[in-house]
């Protein structure tokens, strides 16, 4: 059964939270940034909004800006064999460098982290000129990902410093993506109670939700979860790792083949799940099927909804109920060569969960794929 820890304060453990206002970007590292950014205009309907590269005064990486809603991608390429940026692109394959976290106080959250215990990726760097001031620093934290913590909001200019503004951009004609929701991480086994505790003692975070074997599992395989989240709840970032079972759990096939943790999937938030997921569709975006008996029984297990049964069914789209209301979700087929990074699209209407309802039909959904795969 779910565990829901009552107590939400992260005073409670003398820890003072590090203010987050929310998800500032979430930045990739990949083979080639040009051709990810076509893929997620295309596909995703993402607007190319700033760039940086040689023709910026750029030798050593390029790096697209995609937007839509409030969501911003950085694409970033390697100029150079010698660069983090291909170390990182030739042992993880494409997938997620950065998460960005938008604070009001970059120096104070920089310095409380690491007074804490975070270990540095790049000290802190303050920019200022004509555009307005901007501030960035960046630690460590599971498996070669970085937090960032960005200063912006007395800042005016194309993204950031050293990038500029794409003239005619890549209109990627929106499917409806509106904000990041949560952002799910995979590490090895027995390390999700050390990330835990980092998240607890370094941001202040606290544990949102606990999900153990017996909520996430089948036959084959299972995982544990917990939820880290900031107390405004800007912030939610769940943590897994893999339980022992019959065969290979999704988490540890993840772990293969990422070589490290990593960010496991992105959940982008819709306010029309049926739009949004009807139209990536179209585009050719695949995702994670069910079979129509879960739609048989869908009114007996959540209850009446205001939307068309046939069509969810038809979209693939799941659906869980919880006290507050209940939200809609679907997950995409990974997005990479690997089978590593995938996408959430998630619809939240008065629920404040993750989808327990789904786990059972997601979880064999997943390991129908691994089975293709030959990964089970």
């Amino acid at each position: 059964m779910v565990k829901e820890i009552v107590e939400r304060q992260a005073a409670a453990s003398g820890v003072e939270e590090i203010q987050v206002d929310g998800f500032d970007h979430v930045e990739f590292y990949v083979g080639n940034a040009l051709q990810a950014s076509y893929y997620y205009s295309r596909g995703f309907g993402f607007d190319l909004v700033a760039y940086k590269g040689l023709e910026t005064g750029d030798r050593e990486q390029v790096s697209y800006v995609m937007k839509q809603g409030s969501v911003q991608m950085v694409l970033t390429g390697a100029l150079t064999p010698e660069s983090e940026i291909a170390d990182h692109a030739h042992k993880h394959g494409d997938g997620v460098k950065a998460i960005g976290f938008r604070v009001r106080d970059a120096k104070k959250a920089f310095e409380t982290a690491i007074e804490r215990g975070a270990r540095v990726h790049k000290e802190l760097e303050e920019h200022e000129d004509e555009n307005g001031r901007f501030l960035c620093g960046s630690v460590y934290t599971y498996g070669d990902t970085i937090h960032k913590f960005i200063e912006r909001q007395d800042y005016n200019g194309p993204f950031a410093p050293g990038f500029k503004s794409v003239e005619k951009k890549c209109e990627g004609t929106p499917v409806g993506l509106m904000s990041i929701d949560h952002i799910v991480g995979n590490v090895e086994v027995e390390k999700m109670e050390y990330w835990v505790d980092y998240y607890k003692k370094v941001f202040g975070f606290y544990v949102y939700q606990y999900f153990d074997k017996d909520d996430i599992s089948t036959q084959y395989s299972a995982l544990v979860s917990k939820v880290m989240a900031n107390k405004s709840g800007t912030i939610k970032m769940p943590i897994n790792e893999p339980s022992e079972g019959l065969r290979k759990s999704q988490i540890q096939e993840y772990l293969d083949y990422y070589t490290a943790g990593g960010v496991q999937h992105i959940a982008i938030t819709t306010r029309d799940i049926i739009k949004t997921v009807g139209e990536l569709h179209k585009r050719g975006v695949e995702f994670l099927t069910v079979p129509q008996s879960y739609y048989d029984s869908l009114t007996e297990r959540v209850g009446e909804i205001d939307e068309d049964i046939e069509e969810l069914a038809k979209l693939g789209i799941l659906v869980d109920r919880e006290s507050g209301g209940y939200l809609l979700q679907i997950f995409t087929k990974p997005v990479e060569d690997r089978p590593t990074l995938f996408f959430e699209i998630i619809q939240r209407k008065g629920a404040k969960g993750f989808g327990k309802g789904n786990f059972q039909a997601l979880f064999e959904s997943i390991e129908r794929e691994q089975a293709v795969r030959g990964n089970l």
